[in-house]
């Protein structure tokens, strides 16, 4: 058994899209338009599987989050999926957790939980979706502004 992706439904593709390539350096592998079936399915990688993850056109090679956009109705109406707890979270490793966090605040986004600790944070991405960050190796040394940040919201 090998883990392949997970499927995410997104409400606003291009803004999920600017959170996860421009925010969190993801790429786009591929891309799948269904007129029929009125959905949009976007793969995407994290930077350090570029190697694996356009093997075979992207399929399969890599780990990928898929994104989901399903078309609005007849009427112009996106399905509302709530705000639902049970799915968890997504991890990613990352080099550097206090420049990544700053570049997310920069971008608009909440930090949810700050790098007090200087190894963990979570983030929310446009469509609800809680993203946990982990420095990768040790701990960065605890600084300002995120050691005396306060949690905001939930994750």
């Amino acid at each position: 058994m090998r883990y392949l992706h997970t499927m995410i439904r997104v409400t606003d593709l291009d803004a999920s899209l600017d959170f996860y390539c421009k925010g969190l350096g993801m790429f786009e592998v591929r891309r799948k338009e269904s007129e029929k079936g009125r959905f949009t399915l976007v793969f995407l990688a994290a930077p350090l599987d570029s190697a694996t993850a356009t093997v075979n056109g992207g399929d399969r090679a890599a780990p990928h989050i898929e994104l989901t956009y399903n078309w609005p109705d007849e009427n112009g109406v996106v399905e509302d999926y709530g705000n639902a707890r049970n799915f968890g979270h997504l991890a990613y490793e990352v080099d550097d957790i206090y420049r990544l966090c700053q570049h997310l605040s920069d971008m608009g986004v909440v930090i949810n939980r700050p790098p007090r600790d200087g190894n963990m944070a979570f983030v929310r991405s446009p469509d609800g979706i809680s993203i946990e960050l982990l420095q990768k190796g040790p701990p960065k040394e605890p600084q300002e502004p995120w050691l005396s940040a306060a949690n905001v919201g939930s994750w």
